[in-house]
């Protein structure tokens, strides 16, 4: 994704050392240095640290170079290249990757193989270019032809290939420059990972697809991963049931709740009425009086007119 835009004045196309090829935009993946036609031509004369943090020289970038394996590249590897890029205010880093002849000889097998490691770097936004089948020891030869200023990498000594130190020369040449490592982060701890969760990762490939023989899986083994499998399915499906039985459960006292409060409600409203109705001062109670006292008046007999006529003029005879 490290954009390279060639130079268009007589004598700057080609050259990357010049203003007009330095990267102006992440559009395309860096070049690899043996077929890209670019070289330095631009006067290289030997630049100190100090002079190079100060912005000098003026007419090229400050080449910087920073090697490793690169395999399974995270993001300890980018945090390494973006502080080799960012070592000064105007750099060019050339990335080396190493082989997978030398890196299996000196260090060991890689889960990655070198066409895919060069690839990596090559979209890394940090790198402006890429350096195959870099040597496991740099040489004078290799810095001239390069034209390097300054060697990044951490400062813990690299024991390999018979040396304490791998980087001891470069170190007393005065072009090394320290970067710092990302804690909690390395291939091998990737790999470690990977190799303490075998079982889990091999049952996850199987039920995608792959076959026994592509994980490099015994029979016994496979017919255990699948059944394990299954068993996981199983244990998804009860899972999916209980939690589905409980949002039922859950709804259903829901409902019950609103059903209680409504026939409270209700009961409340009932129990008022009957009240209202019958209670000792209920309007039955007043209907019933009122009903009583009609029923009585029209019981009871009226007084004859003949008593009347005796009771006013005594000696009267009927």
């Amino acid at each position: 994704m490290v954009g390279h835009q060639e130079g268009t004045a007589e004598g700057d196309a080609g050259d990357s050392c010049t203003p007009t090829f330095w990267r102006k935009t992440l559009t395309a993946p860096a070049p690899f240095a043996d077929e890209s036609s670019c070289q330095c031509r631009a006067p290289h004369e030997k630049l100190t640290i100090a002079q190079a943090r100060l912005g000098t020289p003026v007419d090229r970038p400050v080449r910087v170079y920073a090697d490793g394996i690169f395999d399974l590249f995270h993001s300890g590897h980018a945090r390494a290249l973006m502080q080799a890029k960012t070592l000064f205010p105007n750099s060019y880093l050339l990335v080396g990757v190493c082989s997978d002849d030398l890196t299996h000889k000196f260090k060991g097998f890689t889960v990655m193989n070198e066409a895919e490691r060069y690839e990596a770097l090559r979209h890394c936004r940090y790198v402006d270019e890429v350096i195959r089948d870099a040597p496991w020891t740099l040489t004078p030869e290799f810095l001239e032809k390069h034209k390097i200023d300054f060697v990044a990498h951490d400062d813990i000594p690299y024991s390999s290939a018979g040396s304490d130190d791998v980087y001891k020369h470069i170190k007393e040449a005065g072009m090394f420059v320290p970067t710092q490592r990302t804690e909690g982060i390395s291939t091998s701890d990737i790999i470690t990972r990977i190799v303490r969760d075998y079982d889990v990762y091999a049952r996850r490939n199987l039920q995608r697809g792959y076959t026994a023989k592509e994980l490099n899986v015994s029979f016994i083994n496979e017919k255990k991963y699948r059944f394990q499998n299954q068993v996981d399915k199983m244990k998804e499906k009860v899972k999916n049931v209980e939690e589905r039985s409980k949002e039922f459960v859950n709804r259903v006292e829901e409902k019950s709740h609103d059903l209680i409060q409504k026939w409270e409600e209700k009961s409340r409203e009932f129990i008022g009425n009957f009240l209202e109705l019958f209670g000792p001062d209920g309007a039955w109670k007043q209907m019933f009086q009122e009903r009583s006292s009609r029923m009585l008046q029209a019981l009871s007999p009226k007084q004859s007119p003949t008593f009347f006529v005796t009771a006013m003029c005594p000696g009267t005879k009927p």
